[in-house]
């Protein structure tokens, strides 16, 4: 008797379309470009990708039917931005996959800014992000557990001086079947930061205190003079 074959799986239907879009070199330099939150036109993008102004066009409209760019139109020039909430997670996962943290030169995408902090969904990331949960498992409030963080009896005293409340926001993260403090890799460091109902709980706290402030038009969060001195006195953490 023939030996039987063994099933190949087969990729969801949805994997193959995303797996097309970005296929092409241009669409993802296109892509990268407008990842930190900000509007270009057209004819900006063209010229990061390398590309002619009409082929950047019918990239731009497959980008666009798909659902990944919005248009917005100023006179004679066509403004594009990244609308659907996916789409910059799987370039930083693609960037962490791929192992290098520098784009090609003719890519322009996250700044020195992003680099430095920005919101990562609804939590902190870059180096700011980075280095604050470091500094709270330097400090034994956080502990690695699994793919995830566990907040220790020092840390529910430590968050709630911050006042963060740990046992409610894990209470709530239970009840919306969300993780509590999962292991965010961070695509521009290469180290994970906190994420999750912990995560986004933080973010709320330095904005909320005015310690980082989110720039205009870019998910780039700005470091003022008050939370650089609150960074050092409240995790010991310095950032320059």
């Amino acid at each position: 008797m023939p030996r039987s074959r063994r099933s190949v799986p087969q990729p969801d239907a949805a994997v193959v379309p995303t797996a097309e879009l970005l296929a092409d070199p241009s669409r993802v330099a296109m892509l990268w470009a407008l990842m930190d939150g900000r509007r270009l036109p057209a004819g900006d993008l063209a010229r990061i990708a390398g590309i002619r102004p009409s082929t950047a066009s019918e990239h731009l409209a497959r980008l666009v039917e798909a659902g990944w760019l919005g248009v917005e139109q100023t006179g004679r020039h066509r403004y594009l931005r990244l609308i659907h909430p996916g789409v910059a997670e799987l370039l930083e996962t693609m960037a962490v996959v791929g192992g290098t943290t520098q784009p090609s030169a003719r890519q322009v995408g996250p700044t020195g800014a992003m680099r430095l902090a920005r919101s990562c969904y609804d939590h902190l990331a870059g180096q700011a992000g980075v280095a604050i949960t470091s500094a709270l498992l330097d400090n034994r409030a956080l502990m690695e557990e699994g793919l995830g963080y566990r907040v220790t009896a020092a840390g529910r005293d430590r968050f709630a001086a911050l006042g963060i409340d740990t046992d409610a926001i894990a209470e709530q993260a239970t009840a919306r079947r969300r993780h509590f403090a999962r292991m965010c890799l961070d695509w521009s460091e290469r180290r994970h930061h906190v994420a999750g109902a912990l995560g986004s709980a933080l973010l709320a706290l330095v904005l909320e205190r005015g310690w980082f402030v989110r720039m205009p038009g870019t998910r780039a969060l700005r470091l003022s003079n008050d939370g650089r001195r609150a960074l050092q006195r409240e995790f010991g953490v310095r950032l320059l």
